[in-house]
């Protein structure tokens, strides 16, 4: 006993620093930029990351020993953090006053078990409504495998519930998280999609509904080498059968002071990501298929070009289209319309024979589109419909612009 070392108490400052530090590695409601339209410029060359719900961890203490993860239970070199459900309760209402709002989301590893950890969670969105009297929005991260009570209490005290199902290939578990499986990650998250239709329309005597914003999940991109069609196939399953409000998408990093000769040499460019969010809101919002985006032939989304744009160019035989006569659906479709502008064509019509110009007044960019339709049957794209030039004129990376993974893309 003589020589047994016991590691130091940490104060909550302490604490405080190693939230800050995991909060980096777990995304709880991203507002990825899109511009004007989905698949605009500045969703890829963003300059600064968009804002995030501030996340504060119960535990880095976890019993897991998923490979990617900077909690994991193998990395000894990590000085770790437990902060009793009070003390959180306590620091997370004064984050979210801090980003009134953005309001705070409640995370953790696996603590001691996935109950155990949950119950705390519980207690601290408990202290937080109950005793501290915060009435904002609360995010609150459900354990893989938690028990449905749990989960139960948690959606009437949190906003927002979540499961990560983290990999995009279920026989990653067993390679890189082995202590995770497909079904305690499907069925708390299908516990939760249940609970949420069965308390529809109900509300608890605060007037709070059961888990008002839905469910969300996080996907790691790019630790098993996964094409983006394997990613975004698992993505439409998830929201067709769970009825997620939102897939994330998490580039991989190599796991620190480790080495895994399964995994990817580098690191998954925040291009990548990005590309994945574009294609996502493509899937929810206008409609396109996994198939349509990513077809077999071309499983893996460009550097150089938005999915819609991507599309439309393996699609030539469909344009130009004409905006006076198209309908909602397939002006949606053109790339540099979104559903804004597509809603202002058709009120626009009604009064007038469109142009170029007034497509301009009303707020249409034409940068790309020109090249995709016709005004009355006037034409402006010049002769790049039919030219292999088409590609960069319509590309939302300027070749004069050097973005992360640039170098790479031109190496491909």
């Amino acid at each position: 006993m003589a020589n047994l070392i016991l590691p130091p108490a940490l104060e909550a400052e302490d604490k405080i620093r190693l939230i800050r530090e995991a909060a980096r590695f777990d995304i709880a409601d991203e507002n990825e930029p899109t511009g004007g339209e989905i698949a605009g410029l500045e969703a890829i060359r963003a300059p600064h990351s968009p804002p995030t719900v501030p996340k504060l961890g119960l535990s880095s203490d976890c019993i897991f020993n998923c490979s990617y993860c900077s909690c994991r239970a193998g990395l000894e070199c990590r000085q770790r953090y437990t902060c009793q459900p009070r003390e959180l309760a306590e620091m997370a209402v004064q984050a979210a006053r801090n980003n009134p709002t953005l309001g705070v989301f409640i995370s953790s590893g696996i603590y001691k078990n996935a109950d155990y950890t949950e119950e705390l969670i519980v207690e601290t969105l408990r202290i937080m409504r109950r005793d501290l009297h915060y009435t904002g929005y609360i995010h609150a991260k459900i354990m893989p495998g938690a028990d449905p009570a749990l989960i139960e209490r948690a959606g009437w005290l949190a906003d927002r519930l979540s499961v990560n199902i983290e990999l995009p290939h279920s026989d990653g578990y067993a390679v890189i998280a082995k202590q995770k499986n497909k079904a305690n990650i499907l069925t708390p998250m299908g516990a939760i999609s249940r609970k949420i239709r069965d308390h529809t329309g109900e509300f608890d005597p605060s007037g709070r509904r059961f888990a008002r914003s839905g469910q969300t999940t996080q996907m790691i991109v790019g630790a098993m080498k996964e094409t983006d069609r394997t990613a975004m196939t698992l993505s439409g399953a998830l929201y067709r059968k769970y009825r997620l409000r939102r897939v994330y998408y998490s580039p991989f990093h190599l796991p620190r002071s480790s080495h895994f000769d399964f995994f990817p040499e580098k690191n998954t460019p925040r291009w990548r990501t990005r590309r994945m969010y574009q294609a996502d809101r493509l899937m929810q919002l206008y409609g396109f298929g996994v198939d349509e985006i990513l077809p077999e032939d071309a499983p893996n989304l460009p550097f150089d070009l938005d999915p819609k744009a991507a599309w439309a160019l393996r699609h030539l035989d469909r344009f130009p289209v004409e905006v006076n006569t198209a309908d909602y659906e397939t002006l949606i479709r053109v790339p540099g319309i979104g559903i804004t502008g597509a809603k202002r064509i058709l009120q626009a019509r009604r009064l007038h024979t469109l142009t170029h110009e007034l497509l301009r007044r009303i707020g249409v960019s034409l940068k790309r589109a020109r090249y995709f339709i016709t005004c009355n049957g006037r034409y402006t794209g010049g002769r790049l419909l039919d030219s292999p030039a088409l590609r960069p004129a319509v590309s939302d990376v300027a070749s004069q612009t050097r973005l992360p993974g640039w170098e790479e893309a031109e190496a491909s």
